[in-house]
């Protein structure tokens, strides 16, 4: 339900078009073009189903969840309240 001047089903288009956009951003930023038989990092041979499965893999499965671990890392407290980031 919308509120004010904006038409019923607004708010899930908003949402639905932000989803959207985070997708498309996910899509472009994924490896294209040919695969390496090789991984870039540690020189393993990278598996023909994985190269297969992404196309312009670069990396094994072992470096690039390192690689994944090391941008999760944060220095943000998302879980705690406000009143805890305040301070």
């Amino acid at each position: 339900m919308a509120g004010g001047w904006a038409r019923d089903g607004a708010v899930q288009d908003q949402i639905d078009d932000t989803v959207s956009d985070a997708v498309s951003a996910a899509r472009s930023r994924m490896p294209r073009g040919e695969s390496s038989e090789y991984c870039d990092e540690c020189g393993e041979d990278i598996p023909e189903k994985r190269r297969a499965a992404l196309p312009g893999v670069r990396t094994c499965v072992e470096c690039q969840s390192r690689r994944d671990g090391a941008l999760r890392q944060s220095g943000i407290n998302r879980r705690g309240s406000k009143d805890s980031q305040l301070r």
